[in-house]
This record gives C-alpha cells, structure tokens and sequence, in this order.
C-alpha cells in the first residue's frame, strides 16, 4: 500500500477499537474532576516509578527524550485544564488564560524541532527505521504556521452550564483543526512512522470527533486528555505498535512522505493566508481578541 505495509483486518478491526476505546476514555474523564485526577495524576505517577522505567528504557521505540517530554506536557495539559474547569477563579485570571495557548504551542514545537531533526536521520534509530529528507523540514514549517494562527487566547472560558464544566475554546475552528491534524499526521509518520497507524490517525480523530459532534469548542481539552490515555498506554506497552499482531509498519515510501507532509505544508500556508487576512482586515489582536468571532465578521 501506499502508506503503510499491508492492514490485515485484524489490525483495521483493532485501530476502530483504538479509535473508539479513546473516545470513551475521554468521555469517561469528563464525568468527574476526581476521576480525572485519578487518571491523569495518580496513575502516571504510580507508571512512572513502576513500569516505564522498565518499558520506556533507552534503546526501546519510546525511549527516546521526545516521548517522556510528549506523555508528560500532555498530562500536564490534562491538570492545567482540569485547574482552570473547577478551581474557583481560575478561568477569571487573565494570567492562567494563557496557559492553554502556551502548552499546545509547547507541544507543537516539541514535534517541529524532532521534525528537523530527524531530517538528518537516515537509518534505524532507537529500534525504528527513520528515512529523514526535505519532508521533514517542509512539516516542520508547517507546524511553525500552526502556532502562528493560534488566535482568541482570551477567549477561552468554562462551560459553567454544564456538569462536566469543559473548557471551551470558540476561536479554534475546524479550518484550524483540519490542519492541525494534517500537520501532526505527517509529524508521527516522519518521526515515528511505525507508530503512525493508531498514534496518527485514530488518535488524531479520536479528539477531532468529539469536537466536532460532542463537544463543540473543546477541541483542546479533547486533544489533551486523549493523547496523555494514549501515550500512557504506549509507554506503558510498546511492544503494541513495535512488534504484536496488530502492529502495522510505515512503508517508508519517499513519494508518500512527500505527500503527507506537502499537504500539511499547504492546508497550513491556506490558514496562515485567512488568519492574516482576518487580522488586517477586521484590525483584530490575535492573542487577545477572537479573529473569528461574530463581531468580525
């Protein structure tokens, strides 16, 4: 194929169980401040002292800086969020506001500096086969468009009409998010391209149903609380998408990571072009006010 090495059924049954087993997870978080605190706290503190040493070691596909820096700013996103949903204040803060919009840039950066370099790789690197090239600086452009046109910073607020109490985030449109995942698509198969098949499109879509047909606005709480499920599990059982039954590997095709990340190169530069459009036309501050708001348009 042309992506990937050939998807037995299993494999696709499976990434549909993924797919659907994150989506419930996230709902299940949703339902209580203490149950979040039990999954994003207690249990990756209790992983990090008794399994990941172990299962994350150097050497192993997860073992890698990327990785333990990836599971922990997710977590740390999941109980930032979490603060800013039930500490009484918090979301009134101006200050703590900038929290959400700081740690999404953090975490796309993260990726765009692994994007440029893993362009000099060419060979196995920590268990995994990385073919580096003009791709990966080509995504790592886009991924810099991708924090450029975060807008609304102050426009975050909490849904203090319903119990989950979710924190909604209106100028993060799907435009935005498409090209977010196209983005961070093409970022996982450059970088981690044997992990691509779950940890790039089932848990890319994982978060982008919810905010699409869910939760509309909680794109990032659903991003964040998704990815740290995933990449607890994955650290926690590598051997899932390195060598089981259901692992299914990259093909490592040039032309397909030409394409990957040439479409996440040009969906960014269209959204880069309407963000700066909106901004000079409506005379609009990005970081402090709504680009996309009604009242621009």
């Amino acid at each position: 194929m042309f992506l990937f090495e050939s998807i037995p059924w299993y494999s696709a049954l499976m990434w549909f169980a993924v797919l659907g087993g994150l989506i419930l997870l996230n709902e299940i978080a949703r339902l209580s401040k203490w149950l979040s605190l039990a999954l994003f706290l207690v249990l990756p503190a209790v992983l990090t002292v008794t399994v990941w040493p172990k299962t994350a070691a150097p050497g192993s596909s997860v073992g890698t800086w990327f990785h333990w820096a990836k599971v922990y700013s997710a977590l740390a996103g999941c109980l930032g969020f979490l603060a800013l949903r039930h500490i009484k204040g918090a979301a009134q803060n101006k200050y703590l506001l900038l929290f959400p919009p700081l740690i999404l840039s953090l975490n796309i950066l993260e990726a765009v500096i692994r994007d440029f370099q893993v362009s000099g790789f060419n060979g196995m690197v920590d268990g995994m086969l990385l073919v580096g090239g003009p791709w990966n600086i080509m995504n790592g452009i886009a991924g810099i468009l991708n924090i450029i046109t975060i807008s609304g910073w102050m426009g975050i607020y909490i849904d203090e009409k319903s119990k989950q109490r979710d924190m909604l985030w209106p100028d993060m449109k799907w435009f935005w998010i498409i090209a977010y995942d196209l983005w961070n698509f093409a970022y996982v198969y450059n970088c981690v391209p044997d992990h691509s098949f779950y940890a790039g499109a089932a848990l890319l879509i994982s978060c982008t149903i919810p905010a699409f047909f869910i939760k509309k606005d909680a794109w990032l709480q659903h991003r964040a609380q998704t990815l740290g499920f995933w990449m607890m599990f994955v650290m926690t059982f590598p051997t899932f998408v390195d060598t089981s039954m259901f692992a299914v590997k990259s093909s490592h095709n040039v032309a397909a990571l030409y394409v990957v990340s040439g479409l996440s190169l040009a969906s960014n530069m269209a959204v880069a072009v309407y963000h700066f459009y909106r901004i000079f036309k409506h005379k609009k501050n990005p970081l402090a006010e709504e680009v996309y708001s009604e009242k621009a348009a």
